[in-house]
């Protein structure tokens, strides 16, 4: 059992990694998932995110930079959740794929990023339940024996089967880790872990003979199903922004595995042991369908920082930004450090070229700067605006190549076939796709013909 502490309330919440032993978080992750979503979409539109395309896990350089963007950082200081979690959600979301060892938008990721990020999370979240990329309980590394086969049971039934327990929570209402855990047994909610009595057996703790936790008494429900269920609400439901957590150190949290055998040289069994409450948001209860519409929480008093535009194209935030600040800062600047982001003109482009305004950037700047805009700054946006303007997309044509000027020139000026087309150089002409099937036939009336794929 996890040893008792009274619940907190929204006064006692902080932010940022927890580092050490006797530290106490509570996390409202509502606010923070939306500005990740978006921080992680641009991190894989940069190519930015490594991972396995053997197993699709982040790698471990992938997982720092991802910890070190995500607006509070982490749940814990060195020891990646939320870091790691990300990239898998993304690909069970189908938002992107593994190409060549990085993470890629697929369409659906690009469009991702013009939508509602609670319509997005939604998606994600039931999108990951049948098609997560690897078991939750692999991440449980101190039990041993997981590889074996016919082992562990469908992973796709256990989280199912959490998702369900996570929908029965009373929305707005702390509830103690031991109280979920309690009435999901009372309820038949078992995210069984083995697949049989046999398979029990296989798991182990140290030593597959005698920490095995086939003996009676050593492998009651909160060792394997309740460490399962900790997984699946911790690294997956908190950081997508469903629950708010209050937690506190994993180390000497939990005793119900202490009579195991070769458990005395262990702080915890996971690192999931230091959750000690949740509960479900506004957003959880958007996404697990208990409410039909969802409106985001209005920003703290404490929000809305101030911004100090630097001469060296550096943007430093004093105080906390708004999630709605945070994902301008993300879209058009690179993140240095968690107060401060870079302007590059690279960035300002590629921003462009997927679609986005350079004003909404600029007009952030100026309501939340504390100065003017620096000479290099305003210098930079004008060129990147001028640059911007320099080319337009007159759209998709087809590039008509004639014998010579002679036949351009008659096609051209030919009262109906002319209508469709534009010349391009001295032989060539352009015509719209979607005009294409028009200037056929006009060609035909002026006596030429252009010959067209055979019809199956």
């Amino acid at each position: 059992m996890a040893k008792g502490q009274e619940l907190s309330t929204d006064d006692d919440v902080e932010t940022g990694p927890l580092g050490t032993v006797g530290e106490h978080r509570v996390r409202r992750t509502e606010r923070e998932a939306p500005v990740n979503l978006h921080t992680l979409l641009r991190m894989c539109e940069a190519g930015e995110v490594r991972c396995s395309e053997k197993t699709g896990r982040p790698s471990a350089a992938t997982v720092q930079a991802i910890a070190a963007r995500l607006t509070d950082g982490d749940f814990y200081l060195g020891e990646p959740m939320a870091a790691f979690a990300w990239p898998l959600l993304l690909q069970a979301g189908g938002l992107a794929r593994i190409e060549s060892g990085r993470l890629r938008l697929t369409p659906k990721g690009r469009a991702a990023l013009d939508k509602r990020a609670a319509e997005v999370i939604r998606q994600l979240w039931v999108r990951w339940l049948s098609h997560a990329v690897i078991d939750e309980f692999s991440r449980i590394e101190q039990i041993k024996g997981q590889r074996a086969a016919n082992v562990l049971s469908a992973a796709r039934t256990r989280r199912e089967t959490v998702a369900e327990a996570l929908t029965s929570c009373p929305a707005g209402e702390w509830e103690g880790v031991d109280a979920l855990f309690t009435r999901m047994q009372h309820s038949r909610l078992n995210p069984t872990i083995a697949r049989s009595e046999r398979a029990l057996w296989r798991l182990y703790l140290v030593d597959a003979e005698y920490g095995s936790l086939g003996y009676d008494g050593f492998h009651q429900w909160e060792l394997l199903e309740g460490r399962y269920t900790l997984a699946v609400l911790f690294e997956y439901a908190a950081t997508l922004g469903l629950i708010d957590v209050e937690y506190v150190h994993p180390a000497g949290e939990r005793d119900d595995f202490r009579e195991n055998w070769g458990a005395d040289e262990m702080d915890a069994l996971s690192r999931y042991d230091g959750l000690q409450a949740l509960r479900l948001n506004d957003l959880g209860a958007y996404v697990l369908g208990l409410t039909g519409e969802y409106t985001p929480p209005e920003p703290d008093a404490a929000d809305g920082a101030t911004l100090r535009v630097l001469p060296t194209l550096q943007v430093v935030a004093a105080g906390r930004l708004t999630p709605d600040d945070e994902i301008v800062l993300s879209t058009w600047c690179t993140r240095m450090t968690k107060e401060i982001w870079a302007i590059e003109g690279a960035g300002l482009l590629d921003a462009i070229h997927t679609g986005h305004r350079l004003d909404e950037f600029a007009a952030l700047l100026r309501r939340r700067s504390q100065n003017e805009l620096p000479a290099t700054v305003q210098a930079l946006l004008e060129e990147i605006t001028s640059r911007a303007n320099q080319l337009s997309d007159s759209g998709v044509v087809r590039m008509i190549e004639c014998a010579d000027p002679a036949v351009a020139d008659r096609v051209l000026h030919d009262r109906s076939a002319g209508r469709y087309c534009r010349r391009l150089g001295d032989r060539h002409l352009a015509v719209p796709v979607d005009q294409e099937a028009k200037f056929r036939a006009a060609l035909l009336s002026l006596g030429y013909v252009l010959p067209g794929q055979r019809q199956p």
